[in-house]
């Protein structure tokens, strides 16, 4: 098999030597399937992800998560299980969308323990690779519908599955959810800048707007530009045409992915984003937001940065080697603290 150079990983990924690969392909395809080619892919933080040539004809995505000794947020313990089960839902519900199909979902069978799972490999090049914004506007007005597609999928509950951080109202799990990255804080030792009883305060104090949502749709959570992949069709149209790394997914309020589709932006100040436009289009719902959905917005910001906040600890990120993050978040942590207060 050939391979390309390492990429460099987290505390939470794993090195995968050739022979564990073609184990997990052999586990997932039978003993007579062949590597052609191994290329790790880069853009995450948490598995290991790599592109697999088999001589069946099929380029597959591996996917391992850490190992049972690996420190993790709460939330993400099974989360490439979880994966395997958000990649089933959408199957049933949304077959042929621009999602990768799941080939296989197991456990490792010694005493690391990771999960893993094995999915089609999507073509296309990362949104963060466009340079031409109106290339990239494209693309999102596709994501847009497409997202608004996946939130007609509904749950019996809301929150995380798996007996992670739920409840039976919205209101109930986004609270749990907040706190248990606070546990996570204190388990960490991160310094949040604002102290984590004001947080659990705000968070309280604008609750009522979460009751305003009666329906757990099913949210990818994680639409960062780097988990969009387009592609330019013959007439040099970029669209949309694939959706990876639902292992975050969680049932709620639909407005959960307007803020990690414009990480750092305040969307709702941008009436003509080509996400949101989209987005209105296809499900029939105005491209302005009432007041109420403002405050849910500014509690699903302050949810973002304070998770992105907590993990850095657990993906060896420090103030030396992510000083623009750091700062970064120092500042719109309090600032989204702020607003949820006011």
């Amino acid at each position: 098999m050939s391979s390309s150079p390492s990429i460099p990983l987290s505390p939470t990924q794993r090195d995968l030597s050739e022979t564990e690969i073609a184990r997990y392909m052999r586990d997932a395809f039978g003993p007579t399937v062949k590597i052609l080619a191994v290329t790790p892919l880069s853009g995450g933080g948490f598995a290991s992800v790599t592109r697999i040539d088999l001589n069946n004809g099929r380029n597959v995505v591996l996917k391992v998560g850490p190992s049972s000794e690996s420190g993790i947020l709460d939330y993400e313990q099974g989360v490439v299980g979880a994966e395997a089960r958000y990649l089933q839902l959408i199957e049933q519900h949304i077959p042929g969308g621009p999602y990768p199909r799941l080939f296989h979902h197991g456990t490792e069978r010694s005493a690391a323990r990771s999960e893993w799972i094995v999915t089609e490999f999507l073509p296309g090049v990362a949104l963060t690779s466009l340079e031409q914004e109106a290339d990239a506007n494209a693309v999102r007005t596709d994501l847009g519908a497409a997202v608004a597609r996946q939130h007609t999928i509904t749950g019996d509950h809301f929150g995380y599955d798996g007996g992670r951080a739920g409840g039976q109202t919205w209101r109930e799990a986004f609270t749990a959810i907040i706190e248990s990255l606070l546990d996570d804080a204190a388990r960490w030792n991160v310094d949040l800048v604002v102290p984590p009883e004001r947080i659990r305060a705000a968070v309280a104090g604008s609750a009522d707007v979460l009751d305003d949502i009666d329906k757990p749709a099913l949210l990818h959570f994680d639409l960062w530009d780097g988990n969009v992949l387009c592609t330019a069709d013959s007439n040099g149209r970029w669209g949309l045409t694939g959706l990876v790394d639902g292992e975050r997914f969680l049932f709620g309020d639909p407005l959960v992915d307007f803020v990690s589709s414009a990480v750092f932006h305040r969307i709702e100040d941008e009436p003509e984003h080509p996400f949101v436009l989209g987005y209105a289009a296809a499900a029939g719902r105005p491209a302005e937001f009432t007041d109420r959905e403002r405050r849910r917005l500014e509690l699903y910001r302050l949810h973002l940065y304070l998770l992105m906040t907590v993990e850095m600890p657990s993906r060896g990120m420090t103030r030396d080697n992510q000083t623009w993050r750091f700062d970064r978040l120092a500042e719109l942590l309090p600032e989204s603290v702020d607003i949820v207060e006011s």
